[in-house]
């Protein structure tokens, strides 16, 4: 499994981790980001993240856990993407921010209105005074890392992983994926932020509920406010009077969002296997602690359109 267990570590802590990510990736040294500014950076950005119950620096942080068999330029954009993915969440999805008609969906539209907000936020925190890490890249090299971080960012829309995964799915299995053909890489690359994003479900059961319950209270919140603002029944997932049906529908997004996921993963990155098995082991976990039926003996509720579980992504 993933051991590590980020509620031994406060807000402080977190940013040290931070920093230790960048200089053990070597980071720092290739990209001679100066260490006072990078400091500076990472405590804008975690001052950056609300209070809310689950998309915050602690998820930020946690998101940030895993890259591996890309280049220099591509690791770099992708920590600082995990670092930034959330920043400035509200606690509430896309959908709402439809519903409410919110400055944010007036200003960036209803496609992938949060996560064009992140990025936005990230560049704003970059051109501040004092907090540009990438100070001392070429402009080709700032050029191409600001396009990768964007896409890094813009890859945490569920509706644009579904939109993917379908393609990205079929390459694989038809074994025509190619690491170095560029659709392909960009493909996976988004592939890597998703599995990334909604990494809580590898890790041992103990530290995975405490997620669980910390996205679920989030999502309760928001169905709250659908409830008393406008005037709408929440879907199942966000509606706290229907909490006893969440089991089910965790069995439903570990089985149908995050397995798959981490199975595609493992075939065109091998070192990612490991947590495929973990999400089975995830599924047995909430099995024999709320004693549900196993896989095949009864049927489970239907996510339906939701698009949402409580790996958190938003």
């Amino acid at each position: 499994m993933l051991p590590f267990d980020d509620f031994s570590l406060d807000v402080d802590a977190m940013v040290t981790a931070a920093l230790r990510m960048f200089m053990e990736l070597g980071m720092v040294q290739k990209f001679r980001i100066d260490y006072e500014t990078l400091c500076r950076w990472l405590l804008t950005v975690r001052k950056n993240y609300r209070m809310v119950l689950y998309h915050n620096w602690r998820h930020a942080f946690n998101t940030a856990g895993f890259q591996e068999t890309l280049t220099e330029v591509e690791i770099l954009a992708l920590i600082v993407g995990c670092v930034c993915h959330d920043l400035d969440h509200r606690g509430t999805n896309n959908a709402f921010q439809a519903k409410t008609g919110s400055a944010l969906s007036l200003l960036y539209g209803t496609s992938a209105t949060l996560e064009h907000h992140h990025f936005n936020h990230a560049v704003m925190i970059l051109q501040s005074e004092g907090h540009n890490i990438f100070s001392n890249l070429s402009s080709r090299e700032y050029s191409d890392l600001m396009q990768l971080l964007k896409q890094s960012i813009l890859a945490t829309d569920l509706t644009l992983y579904f939109e993917n995964r379908t393609t990205f799915f079929e390459l694989v299995n038809n074994g025509e994926y190619n690491w170095n053909v560029k659709a392909h890489r960009d493909m996976c690359r988004s592939m890597l932020m998703t599995a990334c994003d909604l990494g809580a479900v590898t890790k041992p059961w103990q530290i995975s509920r405490k997620v669980a319950e910390l996205v679920t209270n989030e999502f309760f919140e928001q169905g709250d406010r659908e409830r008393s603002e406008l005037k709408l029944t929440p879907s199942a997932i966000f509606d706290r009077n229907r909490k006893d049906e969440l089991p089910a529908l965790q069995l439903e997004w570990i089985d149908g969002i995050c397995s798959p996921l981490y199975q595609y993963c493992a075939t065109t990155i091998p070192r990612r296997l490991k947590l495929r098995a973990e999400c089975s082991v995830a599924d047995d976990d909430i099995i024999t602690h709320l004693r549900l039926p196993r896989r095949g003996e009864g049927k489970l509720t239907s996510c339906g359109d939701q698009g949402r579980g409580f790996g958190g992504a938003s």
